[in-house]
């Protein structure tokens, strides 16, 4: 709606993980640091960790793309789900183009990554797999990671494994039981968020790849409110950013001033305390038909519905667990089918 009001080519402010906006900030400079550490180090686990927002997947993408001409590195990224230790493994042959079957157990699955991997090193590769969003790794899968970094090549790791994820990957790489995991840590860095002085950088940044011109003209002095809003979260920066280009646009406004920034926030806070309210007014509700039932005795033909039910919810759950394994496999095959015709 704003593109065409303001001039401008694209949507300066989106939110999809797209390289021509990608801004090297200090946090990210230092986090790009570790990762080439640790491709010096050849081996181990590299793990990056940050906060929902911080631009994790953005730098894994700029890492991939800075890699690409490198002949000796086989790349492969996977993006991880709530999935077991034997559908981890086939979504790595998946990742590394390695054909299999559904229904092939583990033993197969080990046995043909580590052929991959053996005659990667054989031809004088290395293999590196990033794996984002790990914090939806289960720890047996984190262990299976740990399993396959064995295999090495003459004496020579072959795999390497970056671990890019929420905060709460790093408070599982260290807890009780992940010792074998821990001692293969290479290099760990915490990505933290845009500095206050970045803000207006960062902002600028995007708005010049998207066109802009100095329309509308951003005042000097809205740049630490933002910063005060967001925390300097590059995702709420731009959530933020956006609706005030949106309003700007409604109010046809040439130059964005700090009433105009104070106005957009308290829309966005407006929006946010509507929605709590909401869920609170769920939660009572609730809360006040449990107490209505738990001070009324229940009939003996009540609870002879309620052990009915209950059966049937079990019977239900049993249906959907099928059905989600289903799923799972039509999901497995279908990225088959996808790699093969690609």
């Amino acid at each position: 709606m704003y593109k065409s009001f303001y001039s401008l080519t694209q949507n300066p402010f989106q939110l999809n993980a797209n390289l021509d906006f990608f801004f090297d900030s200090a946090g990210h400079k230092r986090a790009k640091a570790y990762l080439r550490y640790g491709l010096v180090q050849g081996e181990g686990f590299v793990v990056v960790t940050g906060m929902a927002g911080t631009g994790k997947t953005m730098l894994v993408k700029e890492l991939f793309e800075s890699l690409k001409q490198d002949q000796k590195i086989i790349i492969g990224v996977m993006v991880t789900s709530q999935v077991g230790a034997d559908d981890t493994l086939r979504m790595l042959s998946t990742v590394f183009k390695l054909a299999y079957e559904y229904d092939d157990n583990k033993a197969i699955l080990l046995s043909r990554l580590e052929t991959f991997f053996k005659e990667s090193g054989k031809k004088g590769k290395r293999v590196l797999l990033v794996v984002d969003e790990a914090q939806n790794l289960p720890k047996q899968s984190i262990e299976e990671l740990r399993m396959l970094s064995n295999f090495e090549w003459e004496g020579r790791p072959i795999l390497q494994i970056f671990l890019v994820g929420q905060e709460e990957l790093g408070r599982q790489l260290y807890s009780p039981g992940m010792e074998q995991v821990k001692q293969r840590i290479v290099a760990t860095h915490h990505l933290k968020a845009i500095e206050q002085e970045e803000i207006q950088q960062y902002i600028t940044f995007r708005l010049s790849k998207a066109g802009w011109k100095n329309n509308p003209r951003f005042e000097d002095n809205i740049f630490p409110d933002i910063y005060q809003f967001t925390k300097g979260i590059p995702r709420l920066i731009n959530t933020l950013c956006d609706r005030i280009l949106l309003y700007g646009y409604l109010e046809e406004l040439s130059v964005i001033d700090l009433k105009s920034i104070k106005h957009v926030i308290k829309e966005i806070e407006a929006d946010y305390n509507s929605i709590s309210t909401d869920e609170q007014a769920v939660v009572d509700n609730t809360d006040d038909n449990h107490h209505l039932n738990s001070v009324q005795p229940l009939t003996q033909d009540q609870n002879q519905r309620i052990d009915l039910l209950e059966k049937q919810v079990k019977d239900l759950t049993q249906i959907v667990n099928k059905e989600r394994a289903l799923l799972r496999k039509a999901i497995l095959i279908q990225l088959d089918l996808d790699d093969a015709y690609n």
